[in-house]
């Protein structure tokens, strides 16, 4: 009886690791308790070129493989078109969007023969979804769909579309017709999944659990965007072009509230997996240090022991050895030119 316990917990802290908050964690629980296997999804719309901060939901769908889970990956191209994406450029950006997913998933290591990958438009338009769809507008007023989609969607910009309206209604059908228990996201869809746990059962299905990865910090300013180049890292950028975003990113001595500290606690530690992070530095400052894990990092760097451009070196150097594999793939290249040309 004692081992099943620890096995439970081992589950459960495996899909809690580095989550930024569960909603219906008690009915997760009972999920691992009671159920032979609990199955979870993450969507993406195929839009902007993808960033480094793909890596922080891929892991957490790692974590998921570990704990047994079933995971299906929606590329909601449907959802892209609904978010403003030319429809001529969808079907190439889905392309692109699934090799780059499936890159680094096998850079992480995880065995992609265990994921489903769905495509939005198989499913989004039959008959029974439409018809559910049309349901649920029925019983959502435009401002509960207007303030669900206001930090996920163009909604968010000021410029009010009925395709914005229409996306959280979406989103919510979507953890029915996956037949998934579980959908995780980031905490940017909160009010998206708030919506599905209210308004599901209304038209008579089960409200799910709501797993949410936290937003990771920007090179600069408070959040990674697509849309503004000098807060990320494409995985396609260059070495030089690595190296320039990290030497221009915040970084304030002393201060780890920052996306350089983001990169290392929620990417490189996780990848490197209690191998260790060498800082190089000249012997007349000390010579090199030497990280186990990301507490003993943060602590020197808090107490001011590590000097902020030391680090960005370090953390340059691994991003740029990370990104190796994608800028060998000529395929990967093609495909992101005839995405965004």
């Amino acid at each position: 009886m004692f081992i099943v316990i620890m096995d439970i917990d081992k589950k459960l802290n495996l899909i809690k690791r580095n989550t930024e908050e569960i909603i219906g964690e008690d009915e997760l629980k009972k999920l691992i308790k009671g159920k032979k296997q609990i199955s979870v999804y993450w969507g993406t719309m195929p839009t902007g070129s993808i960033s480094i901060a793909y890596f922080f939901p891929m892991l957490k769908i790692a974590d998921f493989l570990k704990a047994g889970l079933k995971v299906k990956i929606l590329l909601a191209d449907l959802h892209a078109e609904l978010d403003g994406v030319p429809w001529d450029l969808v079907e190439k950006r889905y392309d692109y969007y699934k090799r780059v997913i499936i890159n680094i998933l096998k850079i992480i290591g995880v065995d992609i023969k265990k994921l489903e990958f769905v495509r939005g438009k198989d499913f989004q338009l039959k008959p029974r979804y439409m018809a559910d769809l049309l349901k649920l507008s029925t019983i959502t007023s435009i401002t509960d769909a207007t303030k669900s989609a206001s930090e996920a969607v163009k909604t968010a910009r000021g410029d009010v579309k009925v395709s914005g309206i229409i996306y959280p209604l979406m989103q919510a059908l979507d953890e029915e017709f996956l037949g998934v228990d579980i959908q995780f996201a980031g905490t940017d869809q909160r009010k998206i999944m708030v919506y599905a746990r209210e308004f599901l059962p209304k038209i008579g299905y089960k409200k799910r659990i709501e797993i949410m990865n936290p937003m990771i910090r920007g090179l600069v300013g408070k959040q990674m965007s697509s849309s503004i180049e000098s807060t990320k890292i494409d995985l396609l950028n260059t070495e030089d072009e690595v190296k320039r975003k990290i030497n221009n990113a915040e970084c304030v001595s002393g201060n780890p509230d920052n996306g350089i500290m983001a990169l290392l606690k929620y990417l490189i530690f996780i990848i490197k997996d209690n191998k260790e992070l060498i800082i190089e530095r000249p012997e007349k400052y000390g010579g090199n240090l030497v990280y186990k894990n990301y507490k003993e990092l943060e602590k020197d760097f808090v107490s001011k022991k590590l000097h902020p451009l030391d680090l960005k070196n370090a953390v340059a150097k691994e991003i740029n050895s990370l990104l190796r594999e994608f800028r060998k793939d000529k395929k990967l290249k093609e495909l992101h030119q005839e995405a965004y040309s």
